[in-house]
Parts: C-alpha cells; sequence; structure tokens
C-alpha cells in the first residue's frame, strides 16, 4: 500500500491535471490563425475553440461568437467536447474516490479496503487522462495535415495553439498520478496463515508384550 506522502503528491498531480483540463476547455485557443504567403496581415488573429470562435484585434479588443449550431460542427470538435467533459467528471470523481480511500484520511477504516479504492481511483486519473489527450493530439493532428495541404487556402490555414499544449501537459499529469497510484496501491502481502500444524509421533517406543 502505498505511503501517504506519496498519494499527497497524486492527489496534487492530479487537482492540477484537472485545472489544466478546465483551461483546455474554456479558453478557445485551439487553433490560431497562421501568418504565412500572402497571409500576413497581422492586424486580427482569429483563435477558434471547442465552444466558440474569436476575433482579437490588434488594440487589444476581443470578439467571440458562439458555434451556431452543434450539428455544423465536425466530428472531432463534436469527440472533443465529449471526452473533454467526460474526462473533466472523471478526474474529479477519481480524486474523491484517492481522498476517501487515502492513508491521510480516515473515511474508509478498513485497512485491506483501501488499496482497493486508492486503485480504483488510480485506473479513473489514468483513463481521465487519456480522454484529454486523444481529442487534443486529433486536433492537432487535423491542424498539420490542413497546415501541410496545397489544397487549402493559405488564409484557412490554422497553427497549433497553447491549448493544445496544454491539453497534453493535462493528460500528462492525469496518467502519472493514476500509475505512481498504481504502483503504491498493491494490497498488502497476507502472511503465513499461522495455523499449527501437528504431526503424529511416528517414533513411538517399540511396543512391549506384557505377560
Amino acid at each position: 500500500m502505498g505511503s501517504a506522502g506519496v498519494q499527497i503528491v497524486c492527489v496534487a498531480l492530479g487537482i492540477l491535471g484537472l485545472i489544466a483540463t478546465v483551461v483546455t476547455i474554456a479558453i478557445p485557443q485551439w487553433k490560431t490563425s497562421a501568418f504565412i504567403g500572402q497571409n500576413i496581415i497581422t492586424a486580427q488573429v482569429s483563435e477558434e475553440g471547442l465552444w466558440m470562435q474569436c476575433v482579437v484585434q490588434s488594440t487589444g479588443q476581443q470578439q467571440c461568437k458562439s458555434y451556431d449550431s452543434l450539428l455544423i460542427l465536425s466530428s472531432d470538435l463534436q469527440a472533443a467536447r465529449a471526452m473533454t467533459i467526460i474526462s473533466t467528471m472523471l478526474a474529479v470523481l477519481s480524486l474523491l474516490i484517492l481522498c476517501a480511500g487515502a492513508d491521510f484520511t480516515t473515511c474508509i477504516d478498513n485497512e485491506d479496503v483501501k488499496p482497493k479504492v486508492t486503485l480504483v481511483s488510480a485506473i479513473g486519473l489514468i483513463l481521465a487522462g487519456l480522454l484529454v489527450i486523444i481529442p487534443v493530439s486529433w486536433a492537432a493532428n487535423n491542424v498539420v495535415r490542413d497546415f501541410n495541404n496545397p489544397l487549402v487556402a493559405e488564409a484557412q490555414k490554422r497553427e497549433l495553439g497553447p491549448c493544445i499544449f496544454i491539453g497534453w501537459a493535462a493528460g500528462v499529469l492525469l496518467i502519472l498520478a493514476g500509475g505512481l497510484l498504481c504502483c503504491f496501491s498493491r494490497p498488502r502481502s497476507s502472511g503465513s496463515s499461522g495455523t499449527a500444524k501437528y504431526y503424529s509421533n511416528s517414533a513411538s517406543a517399540p511396543s512391549k508384550n506384557y505377560v
């Protein structure tokens, strides 16, 4: 079973990963304008996120508009919305389970149950991390593919936004927290059963004939 110190570190990593996941979901900076070729007008920068598109003027003014309909969104954007939201909920639930089964809390008194509860939390954190890494990697692949596609107009090409890198960091933190918990949440090895063994006295004295 893992020590309380390791579990506290895992809780801290999980909270940092959760915060980074929320930032990845909320901030509309998954894709940003690419200033290449003839597209050298930097007076405004276009930014795209999960929920809205924004245009930032050189004066600092920002105008954002939510997507008109869910049905017109691309499949990768719809999947990213679903997976990141599920990841956030799963990370919160896993952290609550971890706090309930950790050594530094007294929510569960049974020492044999605590490692199992912590292991469940570890699996949840790993799944939450994967659910963040998959959509940001998918979005990054689409951005790189369109950037290198000569059929896409230069004005329509985008670059990787900060949220892509924040999402990768969030996934790594959550997976790291879950991995550490998996390593230090093994149940205690049961010792010897302590059952007494009885042996028959095979070297008994020879029987004597009594008259």
